[in-house]
């Protein structure tokens, strides 16, 4: 039997290797997680730096107040 779409998704989904900008754990640091093609993509221009700082931003006034998630907007515009 052939795998749906959510199965086929989850499936790329759990293969991308996850990780925060500096390597370390978003607990100890408060950075978003994200694949690692990202973060390397991000890291790589002024303008990634600048959406990952504020995402990193987001992400830690989000676990100031308690709360798990955090819409930083890193996958905005992204098609998955």
């Amino acid at each position: 039997m052939a795998k749906t779409k959510t199965q086929k998704s989850l499936d790329r989904w759990t293969k991308q290797e996850w990780t925060t900008a500096s390597g370390k754990k978003s607990a100890d640091t408060g950075e978003v997680y994200a694949p690692k093609k990202a973060i390397e993509a991000l890291k790589s221009s002024a303008k990634g730096r600048k959406k990952l700082a504020e995402a990193n931003r987001k992400k830690k006034e989000a676990t100031k107040k308690g709360e798990q998630y955090a819409s930083t907007g890193i996958h905005k515009g992204k098609k998955r």
